[in-house]
């Protein structure tokens, strides 16, 4: 009997100040009044439990984070979760194999969700496609290898896209300074022809100027001998008539007749000043009609941008020369055509009548005629019309439209130039021989949009050029 009251009397006592009358908490331990305020004052009121249950926590973390950084990056053994020692479950599921909720081993991986669970997570996962962890890493492996893949194509269209950038940046500072060198020579020349024009016409001007004034000089001088003699003349006069009656009438007759000679009166001078009109009159308009002769105009002005890599282009632009493509290097712009041999004028025509002529030559194989701004450039393909090539061209000896015919063009002669005339308002391409006018070949269509000239040579011996035209000067 007294055994039972001594048992009953220690589940009563507190555990904190071995009081009795304590309270059973909801977490299993007991505490008196005045220790549960004391415990609710340090913890805080919405602390969950006592300070046996806080201290046995504050313990287990601890522990379980000295082992974490003991065994750190060590493997881990499976186990019981609930060992903070150096047991098994203590291990795996630090390593994460375990299931933190059932202290299971992750097994099974759910599709869906993304999630490695165990076989008691499943129930959760019921309507979820869940399998095994082999099979799902290998299909996810999979899926990575596929993605990787693709990015790494990516990666190298980037790469690429990255190249051509570099050699674009690269090809404008070589067109800078090649063009800035040929503007430099032009203006040069147009310096020196101006330098030379005004050589000219200072010294033609320098010319007149020395021939009326040494005319003045002569004149000036006979002028002074003749104002001299008269001098001398009057002053002789009036000397004898100063001196006595006798000798005055002795040389009477002589001072008469010296004093009574004929005087010419002094010529005019018509233009005797300099002709300032010839001079100074429209003297620009007169150097700019005279620059003519140094000036010259091509109708159409080839576009190095959208040039074959196996093209080369003179500087003034108006002539192609078939070349190997290894001997130049060219970025890959959109607008540069590929294995056409071929290249565009920069301006294109989206209305009105054009004409150009090009001088063909000897050269065994050309294309000449119009493009319509959108055609292919990346890809070959037979010039038609229906692609958007209105062309005719030189090829193995035979001449041929691009009307899809196939059929060779029957020639009196052969070309030594041809004409290119476009009329865009009525949709018709014509060519000719512009030695004689005598018609190659005739399209006529339906344009929609902008049509650039279009050039192509592969003769290797002789270029084709554009021919410069004639410049008139109007007044109004």
């Amino acid at each position: 009997m007294a055994s039972e009251e001594s048992s009953l009397s220690s589940d009563d006592v507190c555990p904190g100040c071995q009081a009795g009358g304590s309270f059973l908490l909801p977490c299993g331990h007991r505490l008196c009044q005045s220790c549960l305020q004391l415990c609710q004052l340090e913890l805080g009121q919405g602390q969950q439990g006592c300070t046996e249950c806080y201290g046995r926590e504050l313990l287990d973390s601890v522990l379980k984070g000295l082992f974490d950084s003991i065994f750190q990056g060590q493997p881990r053994r499976a186990g019981s979760g609930s060992d903070l020692g150096s047991g098994e479950g203590t291990e795996e599921a630090a390593d994460g194999q375990m299931c933190a909720r059932h202290a299971e081993r992750l097994t099974l991986f759910c599709e869906e969700d993304g999630e490695l669970i165990c076989s008691q997570c499943q129930d959760e996962h019921k309507d979820h496609e869940c399998i095994d962890t082999e099979e799902a890493a290998e299909e996810c492996k999979n899926e990575l290898r596929s993605a990787v893949s693709t990015l790494s194509e990516k990666l190298e269209v980037l790469n690429t896209a990255k190249q051509n950038c570099e050699d674009m940046a690269e090809h404008i500072k070589k067109q800078g300074q090649h063009a800035g060198r040929l503007i430099k020579a032009d203006f040069e020349k147009l310096h020196r022809f101006l330098r030379d024009e005004e050589t000219s016409i200072l010294n033609s001007l320098k010319e007149e100027e020395e021939i009326k004034a040494r005319k003045m000089k002569e004149k000036l001088d006979r002028l002074k001998d003749e104002i001299s003699s008269l001098m001398e003349t009057i002053n002789s006069a009036e000397e004898a008539m100063a001196s006595e009656d006798f000798v005055f009438l002795k040389n009477y007759k002589k001072t008469s007749e010296r004093v009574n000679c004929t005087v010419q009166d002094p010529e005019e001078s018509p233009g005797a000043l300099i002709d300032m009109a010839k001079h100074l009159s429209c003297l620009r308009f007169r150097v700019w009609e005279k620059m003519q002769t140094l000036v010259m105009y091509t109708p159409v002005t080839l576009d190095p941008n959208t040039a074959d890599t196996c093209l080369s282009l003179s500087d003034d632009l108006a002539t192609i020369h078939y070349t190997e493509e290894e001997e130049q290097h060219l970025p890959d712009n959109p607008e540069r055509f590929r294995g056409y041999e071929g290249v565009l004028a920069a301006e294109g025509f989206g209305w009105g009548r054009h004409s150009w002529d090009v001088e063909v030559g000897d050269s065994s194989g050309w294309v000449l005629g119009v493009a319509k701004e959108s055609v292919a450039r990346k890809e070959w393909f037979p010039p038609s019309a229906e692609r958007g090539m209105w062309t005719v061209s030189l090829d193995n000896g035979q001449y041929r439209a691009s009307d899809g015919a196939g059929a060779p063009l029957s020639m009196k002669r052969k070309p030594q130039k041809v004409r290119v005339q476009l009329d865009w308002d009525v949709g018709r391409v014509t060519f000719s021989d512009a030695g004689d006018n005598t018609l190659l070949y005739k399209f006529k269509d339906k344009f929609t949009e902008k049509l650039f000239p279009y050039f192509s040579n592969t003769c290797k011996r002789h270029p084709l050029s554009i021919i410069a035209e004639k410049v008139s000067v109007y007044t109004e």
